[in-house]
């Protein structure tokens, strides 16, 4: 992960009272739930809690903050990377990177930020001790109401055999494929990052049937979920 030099600025504190409402593209899971930013305020959660709840590794960066420091991770990234929590805010998510370099995946990745649209990639990373390691990583971008980047957001999860990845993705499309159109019509905009509302009004359906889809679409796809489902639909390509 290498995120891009951002614009000198005070980081702020990662919590709802400074009135920052969130929204972002791939949700994190918290106390058995996926909710997006909105949600999560909403519900008077400090945004680092969201992270914090999380059994998949997470961090979370400030474009604001000049060369776009980790201002928050959570505990399974701490278990993953090996690495302290002392070790990992303030820096850049270069420090994961080592003597093996993919420029086109690295330039993926790039390209995906500069645009400001999720991206997940199977990169290699290296731990602390300077293990390598296969990262399936995930990085969307979390805007305010008023469309403005506020921060990164990286989910990570290692992979044991990267050979299998043209057939995770295959069967990824393949899952997809066997869902109702509407269905698929929902799980895209939920790997776009929508809220219940906001995907009612695209669709131009109620919230109550967008609940509806979206636990008939996570029960074919054989998830439990909505984490579950938005990597899934990522990872098909949608």
């Amino acid at each position: 992960m290498d995120f891009p030099r951002g614009r000198p600025a005070t980081s702020k504190a990662l919590r709802a009272a400074d009135g920052v409402q969130l929204k972002w593209g791939p949700c994190l899971l918290y106390a058995g739930v996926v909710m997006t930013g909105m949600e999560m305020i909403a519900h008077g959660t400090p945004l680092s809690d969201l992270i914090a709840a999380s059994p998949i590794a997470a961090l979370i960066c400030d474009p604001s903050t000049a060369d776009t420091p980790v201002i928050e991770c959570n505990s399974a990234f701490l278990a993953l990377t090996g690495y302290r929590r002392e070790e990992v805010i303030g820096r850049n998510c270069r420090f994961m990177r080592g003597a093996g370099i993919e420029p086109e995946l690295t330039g993926q990745i790039r390209a995906a930020i500069s645009d400001r649209r999720p991206i997940l990639v199977e990169i290699l990373n290296y731990k602390k001790g300077g293990a390598p390691f296969r990262n399936a990583v995930l990085i969307a971008p979390i805007f305010d109401d008023s469309g403005t980047l506020k921060y990164f957001l990286g989910s990570l999860m290692e992979v044991t055999d990267p050979a299998l990845g043209p057939t995770r993705q295959m069967m990824a499309r393949d899952r997809v494929a066997a869902l109702t159109r509407r269905q698929q019509q929902v799980l895209v905009q939920m790997a776009a990052g929508q809220l219940n509302k906001q995907i009612a009004f695209t669709l131009g359906l109620s919230e109550r049937t967008v609940k509806m889809h979206k636990a008939a679409l996570q029960k074919g796809l054989g998830v439990s979920t909505s984490a579950d489902a938005i990597r899934i639909a990522v990872e098909a390509g949608y």
